[in-house]
């Protein structure tokens, strides 16, 4: 499918909700202040763009590329992100909304995510290598089958991780995070 290619424009309180965003490519455009909610922006390609004070609850993104794309201070809850194209998939968010959002089998390497809120949302079976969640609440999040090697989460809170069901290797977490990994051992640390 061609996409027509729209560069360096800016989209600015703009309303998608029932009028959708063109399906286009989109290549180092801005978008500020933009409610998406419940909106499509599948089949829709983003790259360098960036997204700032946007809602984007529960958008479809069933194959849309988001490309060294930059989320900031978006709410995003409930978004399913194993609906992207997952070959181009590469992004950085910071003071995000991430709750019920889902990254079920999800490749996100080297990602970075700065004071982010993912309250329940699903890691499960998802690979977030060399990631670092800088300062995010990470309460109620499913970990299971999740690859966080090499990840950096010592900053983060609210972690509650089995490490016999995910991958931890040289993952680096803060003494205070002790309690969440050891959590079901039903142990008491002081």
């Amino acid at each position: 499918m061609n996409l027509e290619l729209i560069v360096d424009q800016e989209f600015r309180e703009a309303n998608y909700q029932s009028n959708r965003l063109s399906k286009a490519e989109y290549e180092d455009c801005l978008f500020e202040g933009c409610n998406f909610s419940g909106g499509f922006l599948d089949n829709t390609n983003f790259l360098n763009c960036e997204f700032i004070d946007c809602n984007l609850s529960n958008v479809n993104v069933k194959y849309t590329v988001f490309k060294e794309v930059r989320f900031i201070r978006c709410k995003m809850m409930g978004l399913k992100f194993e609906d992207c194209n997952a070959i181009f998939l590469s992004f950085s968010l910071s003071h995000c909304n991430l709750s019920y959002a889902s990254f079920h089998k999800v490749t996100l390497k080297n990602a970075y995510f700065v004071e982010c809120i993912f309250d329940e949302a699903d890691f499960t079976k998802a690979d977030f290598t060399k990631t670092v969640f800088d300062q995010c609440n990470m309460k109620n999040v499913v970990f299971e089958g999740t690859n966080l090697e090499s990840a950096d989460m010592a900053t983060s809170f609210n972690l509650k991780i089995d490490p016999e069901r995910n991958r931890i290797k040289k993952a680096r977490f803060s003494k205070d995070q002790l309690g969440g990994l050891l959590e079901k051992y039903d142990i008491v640390i002081t």
